[in-house]
C-alpha cells in the first residue's frame, strides 16, 4: 500500500516552445520601459479623466463605449494605489508623482502582449501548419501601430485582445465539438466565448462588430447541426440551448453586470450629471440629491414645482419666465402678443418656480389635507415671482411661426381673455387616476382652448429673449415625443397665499431628510439610452483621416513630442505588413470566388478538408476584417487611424494562410515551393526592416534629427527600403 513512497513523483507535461518564446518576445515589446514617456500622450488624456472619476466615485458618462473598458484601465490605477488627484487638461503634461504610470499602463499592454501568442493558436485551430501560426504571431509582434496603442493607456488593445480571445475560444470549441461534445472542455470554451463576446462589446461598441460574426458563424454551423441524421432530436436541442445560453444570455448578463457594477461604484454627483434626469441625478450622492431630499411625493394643488424638459436638446433646461415681454413687432415684420416671455433657462433660477394652481380656487397654497393632482385634471400654473399664469393663444410663436406662442397672461383690457387652462397628462402612468409625481412622473400639459401641447422647440431667442431657449404650443403633436414631456424637479407644499411672502419662501432653502432611489434596471436604461443618442463634438480634428487613407496608410498620428529633444511618438503602421494585409485579402477574395464556381461545375481544385478549413479561415478573418472595418464608411464621427487596428489584426490572421495555401495547392513543383519559400522569408525580412527602422517613432525613445525624420515621413517609407537594399 506505501509503494508509492518506494518510487520518485513524476510529472510530465507537454510545453510548446514557440508558444512560450512567443509570449516572452511579446511582452518584452509591449513592456519594455513602460513607464516612457512620463507624460500624458494623445487619448490619455481623455481616458485619465475618466480613471480619476473611478478612483473618486464621482458619475460620469461617455458616449464611446460601455463602461468595461474604462473599468479596466480604472483597475490599472487602482492596483497601483492612484488617488485619481491629477489636472488632465493637456497633452504632454508631466505626470506628478502620485500617478503610478506603469500600472496604468500595464493591462493594454498585457492585452497586447497576450495577442501575439493567440495569434498563433488561432491559425493552429483553424489547422494551419506550425510554420503559418508562427508567421502570424511574428507579424503581431512587430507590427509598430500595434505596439505603439498597447503600450499606452488606450484601449485598443484591450478591444483586440477580446476580439481574438473571441475567435479562438469558438475555434477550440468548434474542434472540441467534433470529439467530446458537452465535456468539460467544451462547455469552457463555448462559455468563454460568449463571455470575451461580452467583454469585446463592453470596451467599445466596436466589438459588437465580431460579436455578430461570431454568432453567424455559430448560426452556420448550428443549421448543419441540425442536418445530422445521426442525432437525436433531444441532443440537437441541447446543443441549440447550449449555444443560445453561453452565446446570447451569458453576454447579456455580463454587459448588466458592467453597468450595475459601474452604477454602484460611481455613487457620487459629478459634471456630467446635467444630461441625466432629475430621477437619475436624485439617486446621486450630493448634486440634485442634497435638493431634492425628501421633498414631498405628491404634487397638490398648491404646490411650487419648478419643470425641468426630459428632451434635454440642445440643453438641459427649466420652464422660465420673468417681467420682460415679447416684442411688439419682430425684425420680420410679424406682430406679438405682447405678454410676458415664456422660456426655458439651463440654469437654476428662482425664476424657474410655478404654482400649480386649482382653477376653481383662488388659494395658492396647499391646503390641509393636500389634494393631489391627477391624471386628466384642470390646472393653471402661476409663475411663482410674477403671479402671471401660464397661457398660449392663436399668435404666431417667435421663431416657430407654425406653433403657437407661449406667454404669462397680462390683462391689456384689449379683449384678448386668458386662456391659461392645462390638462395634465401623465404619459408614464400605469393607470388613468394616477397621482402626479415628484421627479418620477413624465406628464405633458394640453392646453384646453387650442389643444395645443407644451413644447420645448429648441430654438434660441434673440437678444431681447436673452439667448434663452423658445417653449411653443405644439398644435401638431400626437403622439409621445421627449420634447413635450416634462417632470416636476424641486418641489415644496406652498404655505404663504402674499406675494411677498410667497417670494421670500421662493428663495428659502427647503430642509429636508429624505431620499428615493431609482431601481438599477431604470437607471441602466437610462444610461444606456443617453449613451446611445448622446453625439459628442464631430469637429474636425487635425489627424482625423477616413476609412480609405487607413487601407494605403496615407495617414499617421503625432502622439507625443518631447519638449527639449526631438524624441517622438506617432502611430505608424508597418507598410509592408499593411500593404501586404491588403494583397492578401483581395488574393483570398479572388481564390474563393473562383474555387466557389469551379465547385458549382463539379470540379474540385480542394479536397473537402481543405475546401472546409479554407471557408471557416475566410470566414473569421476576412469576415472579421469586413465588419471591423466596412461600418465605418456609415458613420458620422471623427475617425482616427487607430479605429482600423482590430480589423487590421484579421488581416494579418489571414496573411500567413494564404500563404500557406500558395504553397500547399498552387505551386506545383519542389522547385517552385522553394523559390516561393525564398520570396516569403526576403518579405518577411523586408517587414522586419521597415520595423526596425521606425523604431524610434514607436518607441520615443531616441532622439532624431530634421533629415532622420523627414526620411520616416510615410510617403518616403518604400524610398527607405529600397535604399537599404
Amino acid at each position: 500500500m506505501w509503494g508509492f513512497l518506494k518510487r520518485p513523483l513524476v510529472v510530465t507535461a507537454d510545453i510548446n516552445l514557440h508558444l512560450v518564446a512567443l509570449t516572452g518576445m511579446g511582452l518584452l515589446s509591449r513592456l519594455w520601459q513602460l513607464t516612457y514617456p512620463r507624460a500624458v500622450v494623445f487619448d490619455e488624456v481623455y481616458y485619465g479623466q475618466y480613471i480619476s472619476f473611478y478612483m473618486k466615485r464621482i458619475f460620469f458618462l461617455d458616449d464611446s463605449g460601455p463602461p468595461f473598458g474604462h473599468m479596466v484601465l480604472a483597475l490599472g490605477g487602482y492596483l497601483g494605489g492612484f488617488d485619481g488627484n491629477f489636472l488632465w487638461n493637456r497633452i504632454g503634461a508631466e505626470y506628478t508623482s502620485n500617478v503610478p504610470v506603469w500600472s496604468l499602463r500595464l493591462l493594454p499592454a498585457l492585452a497586447g502582449a497576450l495577442s501575439v501568442p493567440m495569434a498563433y493558436q488561432i491559425v493552429l485551430e483553424l489547422r494551419f501548419s506550425h510554420c503559418a501560426a508562427v508567421g502570424a504571431a511574428l507579424l503581431m509582434l512587430i507590427e509598430n501601430a500595434l505596439i505603439t496603442q498597447s503600450r499606452l493607456m488606450l484601449l485598443e488593445s484591450v478591444l483586440i485582445f477580446f476580439n481574438l480571445l473571441a475567435v479562438l475560444s469558438y475555434l477550440k470549441f468548434f474542434n472540441c465539438q467534433k470529439l467530446s461534445p458537452f465535456s468539460l472542455s467544451w462547455w469552457f470554451w463555448l462559455t468563454l466565448t460568449g463571455v470575451a463576446c461580452s467583454c469585446a462589446v463592453g470596451v467599445k461598441y466596436m466589438g459588437v462588430f465580431t460579436y455578430l460574426l461570431m454568432l453567424v458563424v455559430a448560426a452556420v454551423h448550428a443549421w448543419h447541426l441540425i442536418g445530422d441524421q445521426t442525432l437525436s432530436n433531444v441532443r440537437v436541442f441541447c446543443h441549440l440551448l447550449a449555444r443560445a445560453v453561453a452565446l446570447l444570455v451569458i453576454p447579456a448578463v455580463l454587459y448588466l453586470l458592467f453597468f450595475y457594477i459601474h452604477l454602484i461604484v460611481l455613487f457620487r454627483s459629478g459634471p456630467h450629471d446635467q444630461i441625466m434626469s432629475s430621477a437619475f441625478q436624485a439617486s446621486l450622492e450630493g448634486g440634485l440629491a442634497r435638493i431634492t431630499q425628501g421633498q414631498p411625493l405628491e404634487v397638490a394643488f398648491g404646490s411650487q414645482v419648478t419643470l425641468r424638459s426630459v428632451f434635454g436638446k440642445p440643453v438641459p433646461c427649466w420652464l422660465h419666465s420673468h417681467q420682460n415681454t415679447y416684442p411688439m413687432i419682430y425684425e420680420n415684420g410679424r406682430g406679438s402678443s405682447h405678454q410676458q416671455q415664456v422660456t426655458c433657462y439651463p440654469f437654476k433660477d428662482v425664476n424657474n418656480w410655478w404654482i400649480v394652481k386649482d382653477p376653481r380656487r383662488h388659494q395658492l397654497v396647499v391646503s390641509s389635507p393636500p389634494r393631489p393632482v391627477r391624471h386628466g385634471d384642470m390646472v393653471q400654473l402661476v409663475h411663482g415671482m410674477t403671479a402671471r399664469s401660464l397661457n398660449t393663444h392663436d399668435v404666431a410663436a417667435p421663431m416657430s411661426p407654425h406653433s403657437q406662442e407661449v406667454s404669462c397672461y397680462i390683462d391689456y383690457n384689449i379683449s384678448m381673455p386668458a386662456q391659461n387652462l392645462w390638462r395634465l397628462e401623465i404619459v408614464n402612468r400605469r393607470s388613468d387616476t394616477e397621482v402626479w409625481k415628484t421627479i418620477l412622473s413624465e406628464v405633458r400639459f394640453v392646453h384646453v382652448n387650442t389643444s395645443a401641447v407644451l413644447k420645448l422647440s429648441g430654438a434660441h431667442l434673440p437678444d431681447w429673449g436673452f439667448r434663452q431657449l423658445e417653449i411653443v404650443g405644439e398644435k401638431l403633436s400626437r403622439g409621445y415625443h421627449e420634447s413635450t414631456v416634462w417632470n416636476v424637479e424641486e418641489h415644496r407644499y406652498g404655505t404663504s397665499q402674499e406675494q411677498k411672502e410667497r417670494e421670500w419662501e421662493l428663495n428659502s432653502p427647503v430642509q429636508v431628510d429624505a431620499s428615493r432611489n431609482l431601481s438599477f434596471m431604470a437607471r441602466f436604461s437610462e444610461l444606456q439610452w443617453r449613451m446611445l443618442v448622446l453625439r459628442s463634438d464631430d469637429s474636425e480634428h487635425k489627424y482625423s483621416s477616413s476609412p480609405l487613407e487607413w487601407v494605403t496608410l496615407d495617414t499617421n498620428i503625432a502622439y507625443w513630442l518631447h519638449p527639449r529633444t526631438s524624441a517622438q511618438i506617432h502611430l505608424l503602421g508597418n507598410i509592408v505588413i499593411w500593404v501586404s494585409g491588403s494583397l492578401a485579402l483581395a488574393v483570398y477574395t479572388l481564390l474563393f470566388l473562383w474555387y466557389l464556381l469551379r465547385r458549382r461545375r463539379n470540379v474540385h481544385d480542394l479536397p473537402q478538408d481543405a475546401w472546409l478549413r479554407w471557408v471557416l479561415a475566410g470566414a473569421l478573418c476576412a469576415g472579421g476584417w469586413a465588419v471591423n472595418y466596412l461600418p465605418f464608411f456609415l458613420m458620422e464621427k471623427t475617425l482616427f487611424l487607430y479605429h482600423y487596428l482590430p480589423a487590421l489584426t484579421f488581416q494579418i490572421l489571414l496573411l500567413p494562410v494564404v500563404l500557406q495555401h500558395i504553397s500547399d495547392h498552387l505551386c506545383r513543383s519542389q522547385l517552385q515551393r522553394s523559390v516561393f519559400g525564398a520570396l516569403v522569408v526576403a518579405w518577411y525580412s523586408s517587414a522586419c526592416h521597415v520595423s526596425n527602422t521606425l523604431r524610434p517613432l514607436t518607441y520615443g525613445d531616441k532622439s532624431l534629427s530634421p533629415e532622420e525624420l523627414k526620411a520616416l515621413r510615410w510617403k518616403d517609407s518604400w524610398d527607405i527600403l529600397i535604399r537599404k537594399h
